[in-house]
């Protein structure tokens, strides 16, 4: 029996210069050894070419924007580290609560319409910080995914402002109101939306948003603890409306449409603050 040693001037994996190889990767053309070759739809590609392609292959969209099998539901997560520090900020200067809830009289006396945002960040307490970040944390991320990122933030932006609008409109002016439920309410609201168009169960979600609901109306009657019903039933109302234009949007016009909605809530809600302002005003003067 004779063997034959492999001539000294065959070609070397690139990736392995001791290894001699005769097998090219068909996209870039280097020599590739067998522990580097990765299956290819035509021949073998080495590690660094099939990760080159994979990241020009795009997600495909879901019908509503947003891409199939993204990945982490990062602005979920961070909407959480945000409300946190801002809990944290609150228990480090008593000045934090005083400064950047929803106090109508302020907004109008002093334009601090900033308040209508930052109230939707800060809590009163840990177990009203705990309920409301434990609910973003599973609606989040199914809503984040079917919308995309940019869509998802609109959504609990709108809500958000939609419950703080609400709280300006009607609330008492000696109360000052805080608390990320208006946005979350309106996530709820986008998940019965969702459900329906997905044609879904709504059972489920109809049921959490009928106790939450509950809880919001009946425990200030049963007690001293006082909840905004405004603004549940502001971000409730605005996150169904966004959600519903978002998500029904037909798909040859899904961004035209979905940008129109965004504006003409801003618009509506701008106008709303207008008129509220030009209200208190006038009693207090």
């Amino acid at each position: 029996m004779t063997t034959s040693q492999p001539p000294a001037d065959a070609p070397t994996c690139y990736r392995h210069p001791e290894r001699q190889t005769y097998v090219r990767c068909t996209r870039c053309e280097q020599p590739i050894c067998g522990d580097c070759m990765r299956s290819a739809a035509v021949g073998h590609q080495c590690e660094q070419c099939v990760q080159a392609g994979a990241a020009t292959v795009r997600q495909p969209r879901t019908r509503f924007g947003g891409r199939e099998g993204s990945d982490r539901p990062v602005v979920t997560y961070a909407l959480i580290v945000i409300n946190v520090l801002a809990f944290v900020a609150e228990y480090a200067s008593v000045a934090v609560q005083r400064q950047f809830t929803l106090w109508p009289p302020a907004v109008a006396a002093y334009s601090e319409y900033y308040r209508l945002v930052t109230s939707a960040f800060l809590h009163y307490g840990p177990a009203h910080l705990g309920l409301n970040m434990l609910a973003l944390y599973f609606v989040g991320p199914p809503l984040e995914m079917w919308l995309g990122r940019l869509r998802f933030v609109a959504l609990y932006a709108l809500s958000g402002l939609g419950g703080s609008v609400l709280v300006y409109l009607l609330a008492p002016l000696n109360t000052a109101t805080a608390g990320a439920s208006g946005a979350i309410y309106g996530l709820f609201a986008a998940m019965f939306v969702l459900a329906k168009r997905l044609t879904l169960d709504v059972r489920g979600v109809v049921a959490v948003i009928l106790i939450n609901l509950a809880f919001t109306f009946v425990v200030p009657a049963i007690s001293s603890q006082a909840i905004s019903w405004q603004g549940h039933v502001g971000g409730l109302v605005a996150g169904g409306a966004i959600a519903a234009a978002y998500m029904y949007a037909p798909r040859q016009r899904r961004d035209l449409v979905q940008a129109a909605a965004t504006v003409a809530a801003l618009c509506l809600f701008g106008a709303l603050i207008w008129w509220r302002t030009a209200d208190l005003l006038n009693q207090l003067t």
